[in-house]
């Protein structure tokens, strides 16, 4: 997109905003001229979407006076949002509906497939997701870099008009208490509405992002953001059937259909980098195919960008996280998950390492239908563990013990460890009483040293060894040794705290457990005081840990965990 056209959008988002500013009154407008965050998004420093446009300058000069015509050239640069982004905006006054246009309009679908090879894109549209989250919609993938910045563009319009509305209603007593118990006037339900629907239409690395983030503890992240990214992890929208048939041929081959006996056309589930469809193949075996969205693999780093910059411009991310450390990592992990063929090879490996595990299921790869961009595996009857309501106590606690077994092992005996917690990537399978363990895409492997570290300081937590934990800590990089006082003592004080599972022998129960609510007391003094980012392999291996906990404590496990590490540390062997 030329920077013309970035120009043109931004510039009709700021006559809306203050054609909307002087309806409210001159109070508001003053109100909103001052306003830091807001400035941010309507001037768009240093953040432009075009290389044409220079850093650090605003695009839109704030003296410019308003015109007759802000309303309607706001609404011309609107009509154009919508013609190239398909996105979902609502414009003007909060509870005003957007243009017919601007909406995928969405009919009740019967339980009949899609029409495969239709010409019909319209028709494609219209389809309800059958079998589902009810806000997944079947919606095409913005596959190139200009129609997902598009999308982007349209999102940041969206958040800074209703961002305006909401501040000017504010500022004249009249919210009404429509926005969100927050103060920023960006968390308002409309802008969450917006976001969510701009990530489970776009896909790719910003829902992968938003995934991440659902299923931390709710007592580590802001509940808005919390709120925000739930809604995303089962809502993606999924491809129609002419472009998902489009991606496997372009894969696979045009005679793709000849290996198999059927194939739905309808996926069972939609995630953020792929979709996947229950398929038999021709000797009779139930498999899914796992199908890339077109065009995710291209744009990691521009949409990393562009979900971050509205991120920190909205100030929905404390201070003190590195945020780019943690992106560093991310692009890297996104990387790894878009190349279906090294899933493959993760898979088989795990495979191995798990051979005769009386627990755990690897579903079989099908060679002859994977590739980069799909993925072909054996279909394992079953769903999510945070979808089983009616286990029995022992049933959970088994569960938790073999979650947090299989946790530990991968770290310390297997140094390969699939980092991503999603609970859709365990399956329970009802008819064997076993776990299905699904997407290697994430998977890594640690260094020895950093390894033999990490136990020392895990042990150490766990024998209540605080002098070991602070030096193990400070060997490690987790601190520099100039922190302040208060700093080691929050730093030593969160890693006993998780430590404390694996202090002493007996059951430990998990759904009564008050871990997470004191590490979050000691959240804000460690984002203050940090003076350097933790190890470049604790990002993933963290994610993994944690969610670990959280999945037994959302089962109410009750596990004798102290075996399980001292079994570990008995026989380890350090360099």
């Amino acid at each position: 997109m030329a920077g013309g056209d970035c120009i043109a959008v931004l510039r009709g988002l700021q006559k809306l905003s203050r054609a909307v500013v002087t309806l409210h009154g001159q109070n508001a407008q003053q109100s909103w001229k001052s306003s830091y965050c807001l400035q941010q998004v309507l001037t768009a420093k240093g953040s432009c979407c075009s290389n044409s446009c220079r850093p650090n300058e605003p695009l839109i000069s704030s003296s410019e006076p308003v015109d007759q015509g802000a309303v309607r050239d706001s609404e011309h640069i609107s009509s154009h949002l919508d013609s190239s982004s398909h996105g979902e905006i609502t414009y003007g006054k909060r509870d005003t509906p957007a243009p017919e246009a601007a909406v995928d309009h969405i009919q009740p679908a019967d339980s009949a497939s899609t029409n495969v090879g239709s010409q019909d894109d319209q028709r494609e549209n219209e389809q309800a997701l059958p079998a589902l989250a009810s806000r997944a919609r079947q919606r095409r993938v913005p596959a190139t870099r200009i129609s997902r910045l598009m999308s982007f563009t349209g999102l940041a319009a969206g958040l800074g008009a209703g961002a305006v509305a909401e501040f000017s209603r504010r500022s004249v007593g009249l919210s009404g208490g429509s926005s969100s118990s927050s103060s920023s006037p960006f968390l308002t339900e409309a802008n969450i509405n917006r976001l969510v629907s701009t990530l489970c239409r776009v896909r790719g690395a910003a829902l992968k992002l938003g995934q991440m983030i659902s299923i931390q503890d709710g007592q580590f992240i802001s509940p808005h953001i919390q709120e925000i990214f739930e809604r995303v992890r089962d809502g993606a929208d999924y491809m129609p059937a002419r472009q998902c048939q489009k991606a496997i041929a372009a894969e696979l081959g045009p005679d793709w259909r000849d290996h198999l006996e059927n194939f739905e056309e309808v996926p069972m589930a939609a995630a953020s980098i792929g979709q996947v469809h229950r398929a038999v193949l021709k000797d009779g075996r139930d498999v899914v195919m796992k199908v890339q969205y077109p065009g995710v693999a291209q744009s990691i780093d521009s949409d990393i960008n562009n979900i971050m910059t509205l991120m920190n411009t909205t100030k929905l991310l404390p201070e003190g996280l590195f945020a780019e450390n943690a992106l560093r990592v991310a692009r890297k992990e996104l990387a790894w998950e878009v190349d279906y063929e090294r899933e493959a090879e993760c898979a088989a490996r795990f495979s191995k390492l798990l051979q005769g595990h009386p627990f755990f299921v690897v579903p079989k790869i099908v060679p002859e239908l994977s590739s980069k961009r799909v993925l072909t595996m054996e279909y394992l009857e079953g769903s999510p563990l945070d979808r089983q309501h009616n286990l029995t106590q022992q049933q959970r606690n088994k569960i938790g013990h073999h979650m947090l077994d299989l946790c530990l092992r991968e770290v310390f005996e297997f140094r390969f460890m699939q980092t991503d917690p999603n609970w859709s990537n365990f399956f329970y399978l009802p008819k064997e009483n076993k776990i299905g363990l699904l997407d290697f895409g994430a998977s890594r492997e640690f260094p020895k040293g950093f390894v033999d570290e990490y136990l020392r300081v895990i042990y150490s937590a766990a024998s209540g060894d605080r002098k070991g934990v602070l030096d193990g800590s400070l060997k490690m990089g987790f601190l520099t040794g100039f922190e302040t006082d208060v700093m080691k003592q929050a730093h030593t004080d969160a890693v006993m705290v998780l430590g404390e599972p694996f202090m002493k022998a007996g059951s430990f129960d998990f759904g009564e457990q008050h871990v997470t609510n004191r590490v979050r007391e000691l959240m804000p003094v460690m984002l203050q005081h940090r003076l350097t980012p933790p190890p470049e392999e604790t990002y993933s291996l963290h994610r993994k840990l944690s969610g670990s906990f959280l999945l037994c404590t959302k089962l109410k496990s009750s596990i004798n965990c102290r075996p399980i590490l001292e079994k570990i540390a008995a026989n380890y062997q350090y360099d």
